[in-house]
């Protein structure tokens, strides 16, 4: 069967039946991409001849050597001197940061979904307490948002430079078509069991656009696949348990296609609590208007488009400098896609980080702390799901480090994601008492300067509804913000100096101009 890339304009997928005798039975499952070497050589088949009046031969091919292109084979091909490199980059210590910078370089900013896919992407470990029940390790994702903010082409991406990745979308996928469907064999006259994408997809990533899209009864079939990550069937006698250990992500849009900041997560998407609580991590998109972020969205949108034209003289592989201004990521050095592939696949196969000491009264309170706020606004449910979630995000953030234990810093990263993901889905109103409330854990691993960027948009955001709401138009003078304002804000996040905030790259990156005579902050267009 031919994969998608390797089939020329206007063609369809073929197949061809392959015989496998002996040894090679059982070494393959549906799904595995492989090299065969055999035979090709004609079957005569008596019931073709009886249907068309005259001979007619079938060709197959008789294997003779199977290759399957999986994880442990694309290990054996790593040369010693990619292993070095591999080990080299695991002791830089911005590594994660470098990481989720290189998911899908040529998509500005969404620092929250690039992290999350990255995430998903190294994966955590799937444990199985006294050989009873599993407990998966993979991650799910699902991105929601206003349209036009790059959720299908982050899908595409993944399905890129993910080893094993199955693409499919919520209008063109029923319940069989995801999970397995029965048929009878052409041949044989019995009914053979088909893989739907999830198996297809196993140990790899699955991934749906569109979800809100699929029909309530189809969407209810995944729900054992994204916990148990199995696939149970009974149909036309046939009665077996199918795996589908995969990591699914995916993309939907909201009822009425814009987002409604008013509304929590669940009152904006059409999806049912019991699957809501199965995606780990929750991601909303806004498409909010802010005048220096358009413009240099605008900048590195035209940039991209020139510096990848097929006749452009830097070629395709030359890496785009716009600085990624506004987020963590600005002037972190991006990983070339062919040694993150290589990363991955090494990572994934030979790093299995063991829960040695963690903080466990931290997470505990943690946990009690978002159940009560989960109570009171009546948003998404938090249930023991999210602590399994912690989990397996500390083990992911832990493997892109290639380390053995799982350490502080992981669980740290792994509390602020689940806290980013949650606070994103309230309404607005609530929003900014949780951040107050979180704002110890929402600060790690984030440069001073990021969060005074941040403090400071929200003054000059209230400062200029202020001066709109006061005059009436926008054709007043600019919004300005005094030092003290700022230094008053900065002091309850333990942050005194505001000297090197003004002498930063990002600081100068999103147009501000400090008047150190006037003691005031401007931005200017």
């Amino acid at each position: 069967m031919n994969f998608s890339p390797q089939i020329s304009a206007g063609r369809l997928p073929r197949s061809k039946d392959v015989i496998l005798l002996g040894d090679l039975c059982n070494q393959i499952k549906p799904g595995d991409e492989i090299e065969v070497t055999g035979v090709y050589t004609n079957n005569y088949d008596t019931s073709l001849n009886t249907s068309q009046g005259f001979p007619v031969f079938a060709t197959v091919i008789m294997a003779n050597h199977i290759l399957k292109k999986d994880n442990a084979n694309a290990i054996k091909a790593l040369t010693d001197e990619d292993i070095k490199a591999i080990v080299a980059l695991s002791k830089d210590e911005r590594i994660a940061e470098r990481i989720v910078a290189s998911i899908a370089p040529s998509i500005y900013g969404h620092e929250d979904i690039k992290r999350a896919i990255a995430l998903s992407l190294f994966g955590g470990e799937a444990k199985n307490p006294g050989q009873k029940h599993k407990v998966r390790g993979d991650i799910n994702v699902l991105a929601c948002g206003d349209p036009g903010t790059a959720k299908s082409q982050f899908l595409k991406y993944v399905e890129k430079i993910a080893p094993r990745a199955i693409f499919t979308t919520g209008q063109g996928a029923s319940a069989v078509g995801l999970t397995a469907y029965v048929q009878k064999s052409p041949v044989t006259r019995e009914w053979t069991l088909e893989a739907g994408a999830l198996v297809l997809a196993d140990k790899g990533v699955c991934l749906i656009d569109e979800f809100d899209k699929m029909n309530e009864s189809d969407r209810t079939s995944i729900h054992e696949a994204m916990e148990q990550q199995s696939i149970s069937i009974s149909k036309a006698g046939i009665v077996t348990s199918l795996q589908a250990r995969c990591a699914i992500i995916a993309a939907a849009n909201p009822i009425g296609g814009r987002y409604d900041p008013s509304l929590t997560f669940a009152e904006n998407v059409d999806l049912t609590e019991p699957i809501l609580s199965r995606f780990d991590v929750l991601c909303v998109v806004r498409d909010t208007v802010d005048p220096v972020v358009d413009d240099h969205l605008a900048r590195f949108v035209v940039a991209s488009h020139m510096k990848h034209h097929p006749s452009a003289a830097g070629g395709p592989g030359e890496a785009i400098t716009l600085p990624d201004s506004g987020t963590g990521l600005a002037g972190v050095e991006q990983i070339p896609q062919e040694m993150l592939r290589k990363y991955l696949v090494y990572s994934r196969e030979k790093v299995h980080p063991k829960l040695h000491q963690m903080d466990k009264d931290k997470v505990a309170k943690m946990y009690s702390e978002l159940r009560r706020e989960s109570m009171a606004t009546g948003s998404i449910p938090i249930t023991v799901r999210h602590i399994e979630s912690m989990i397996r995000m500390a083990e992911a953030h832990a493997r892109m480090h290639i380390r053995e234990y799982v350490t502080d810093d992981d669980v740290n990263m792994a509390i602020r994601v689940m806290l980013e993901s949650f606070i994103d889905t309230q309404k607005f109103s609530v929003m900014r008492t949780m951040k107050k409330n979180f704002a110890r854990y929402l600060s790690f691993k984030k440069d001073n300067n990021e969060l005074l960027i941040f403090l400071l948009r929200q003054l000059l955001h209230e400062q200029t509804a202020y001066l709109r709401s006061r005059y009436g138009s926008v054709d007043h003078e600019p919004a300005t913000v005094t030092e003290k304002e700022l230094l008053d804000r900065a002091r309850q996040i333990n942050i005194h100096n505001l000297q090197p905030f003004f002498e930063s790259a990002i600081f100068r990156s999103n147009n501000y101009i400090h008047d150190a005579q006037r003691k005031v902050i401007m931005q200017t267009v």
